[in-house]
């Protein structure tokens, strides 16, 4: 269905068959087809039509040889970004999950490095509509690009895979992924996912866009792929892929440093900015921030590290909470930044740890005493602890100010879980937000001027694995709210301070199940 907002016109097609019967490529046509009954003589393979959205300069148009199941899409139009998109898209209605794929090649060397060809689902043929695609760039730049809804701003993830041979895009219930596949390699995928609410019957399709209204571009679209996707089955095993994100404070575009079929929470940024930290089956790891290999730390005896860790403020130790000991209850340590023999700092259990104060002097962290968990300090070099907390219900995740002048912590005291803050010393206890989610894990960013936490839809008790969650943004000016990503999360996703030095971005876990 076309909206009233829509911005289109029909374009030329060439449709090159080989010699065989008019009844054989009508077969044909049926069985490369899903979800529908006959198509009519102007479909092209796989889709239904094709058509310019958003009013391209100049024309495109759409070409299928149906011998080689190739597809050569050529298209306008001035960029698919902001609020409004201008392309040519090659289309079929459908409903339910799928899965599209599509080996992809620019034809030429083009005149923006920006030009795009993707794989795309869309709500409508309007130009402002909600869509999300796998998009590769002239450059080699591949993205997973979003628009949550009609109107509002695109995002993307971008991969940390340029140029890939091959790409794939699914819909599996209300989130979309990407994969990709170099040549000669096995399709696999390329880490982050967004949730994107389709209703149904939307569209599903190729394209190209120019990034240069006054020029068209084209690409050959291959052994092109369109399979619905089965529900899952009760009890059939599901594979986890977790995947270390960066995004960005300004723009909220993301981009995927790493990912893995291993479970990793909680990053840490160091303080040069050139590393990410991560713990997995109970070990530390580190990364460098723009992708590669993840370095194992020496940790020593603490072996069972869980996802409370982080730097000192001058970079030079790590924190780690450890629960080798034989009762497996969590303690706090510290150890050289590049690992070495830890020191135990805190051997009441358990314990958790989540902040450091600016001057170095002093750790705060989460501890059960009494049957009561509350937060905690302590001073870095040992001794004993402070409890700043008393109110009934669990207090949790203390993380300071950027000067150290008050703590920023979680608390279920008035009946949900939300931001509280307090002046380092635990005086002037005072709430911060206050609305229908469940707040958690607070960190300011060091410039002061920000506070990210994650939320809970308002039916979720604690802070579990695998949930509809967000990252949202605080501004400390005027504590306005903004959704920085909405994502698979939650334990693990944030649970310890993770902003860049330079307060511009944010590192975090995201999930996705797979069969």
């Amino acid at each position: 269905m076309i909206t009233s907002t829509a911005c289109y016109s029909v374009a030329p097609l060439r449709l090159i068959l080989p010699e065989r019967s008019f009844a054989a490529s009508l077969v044909l046509t049926l069985l490369i087809s899903f979800g529908s009954a006959a198509q009519a003589a102007t479909s092209i393979g796989l889709f239904e039509d094709h058509l310019d959205i958003g009013g391209p300069q100049r024309a495109g148009s759409s070409e299928f040889e149906a011998g080689q199941g190739r597809y050569t899409v050529t298209g306008g139009g001035a960029n698919m970004w902001f609020t409004n998109d201008a392309l040519h898209f090659v289309w079929k209605k459908v409903s339910g999950d799928l899965s599209l794929s599509a080996t992809v090649e620019f034809v030429g060397k083009g005149v923006d490095p920006h030009r795009k060809a993707f794989l795309m689902v869309r709500q409508s043929l309007g130009a402002d509509s909600a869509y999300a695609d796998a998009a590769l760039h002239g450059d080699g730049l591949t993205s997973l690009q979003y628009r949550e809804r009609d109107g509002a701003p695109t995002r993307e993830i971008q991969s940390n895979i340029k140029g890939p041979h091959r790409l794939r895009l699914e819909k599996r219930g209300q989130y979309v992924s990407m994969s990709v596949a170099r040549e000669g390699e096995a399709m696999h995928p390329a880490g982050g996912s967004f949730r994107l609410v389709l209703r149904e019957p939307f569209y599903v399709g190729i394209g190209v866009c120019a990034h240069n209204d006054k020029v068209l571009e084209t690409a050959v679209f291959s052994s092109v792929e369109l399979s619905p996707l089965p529900g899952q089955v009760p009890g059939a095993k599901q594979q986890l892929i977790s995947t270390l994100e960066t995004v960005a404070i300004g723009s909220k575009d993301r981009r995927v440093t790493w990912w893995t079929t291993n479970l990793i929470e909680a990053p840490n940024w160091s303080r040069d900015g050139a590393q990410l930290y991560f713990n997995s089956k109970g070990r530390i790891y580190r990364i460098p921030q723009a992708g590669g290999e993840p370095s194992l730390i020496d940790t020593g005896a603490a072996s069972r590290n869980n996802n409370d860790h982080g730097i000192s403020p001058d970079g030079t130790q790590l924190v780690i909470s450890d629960q080798s000991q034989a009762d497996r209850k969590s303690r706090i340590y510290t150890l050289p930044i590049g690992g070495g023999v830890p020191k135990l700092i805190v051997e009441a259990a358990p314990a958790y740890w989540h902040g450091w104060s600016p001057d170095g002097e002093t750790l705060a962290y989460c501890a059960q005493r009494n049957g009561d968990y509350d937060i905690y300090t302590v001073p870095v070099s040992g001794g004993p602890e402070t409890r700043l907390t008393t109110a009934k219900g669990l207090d949790d995740g203390p993380d300071y100010s950027h000067d150290g002048k008050h703590i920023y912590f979680n608390s279920e005291r008035a009946g949900r879980m939300q931001i509280w803050r307090m002046k380092a010393d635990g005086s002037e206890q005072e709430q911060v937000t206050t609305d229908e989610w469940n707040n958690w894990f607070a960190h300011p960013s060091p410039d002061g001027k920000w506070l990210v936490f994650l939320s809970y839809e308002p039916d979720v008790k604690g802070h579990p694995e695998n949930k509809d969650v967000m990252l949202r943004l605080m501004s400390l000016v005027d504590q306005r709210i903004d959704v920085l990503a909405k994502l698979f999360g939650g334990q693990g996703t944030i649970n310890v301070p993770s902003w860049s030095p330079d307060s511009r971005k944010l590192a975090f876990v995201s999930y996705q199940f797979a069969p």
